[in-house]
């Protein structure tokens, strides 16, 4: 199955990194929504802070952290 995965950088200074920032996107092909995270923690050499995955069907939450950087991640089953 195949998991789209963004990433938002997270800050309490806006301007830094511009207002209404696009995330980027990255497609993972895992059997779920753990191992899409996993994988691409392991691609992106960053490092797993913290990972919500509600009921089924549902986008799953994370959080992981770049050299001095913290990132929201969202996963989700690419559907098409």
């Amino acid at each position: 199955m195949q998991f789209t995965i963004e990433a938002r950088p997270l800050t309490s200074d806006t301007l830094s990194i511009g207002a209404g920032a696009q995330p980027t996107q990255t497609t993972i092909e895992a059997v779920n929504p753990q191992d899409a995270i996993s994988e691409f923690v392991r691609r992106d050499h960053c490092e797993l802070v913290s990972f919500s995955s509600p009921a089924r069907g549902r986008e799953s939450i994370a959080t992981v952290k770049k050299q001095d950087s913290v990132y929201l991640v969202r996963v989700y089953a690419d559907l098409r």
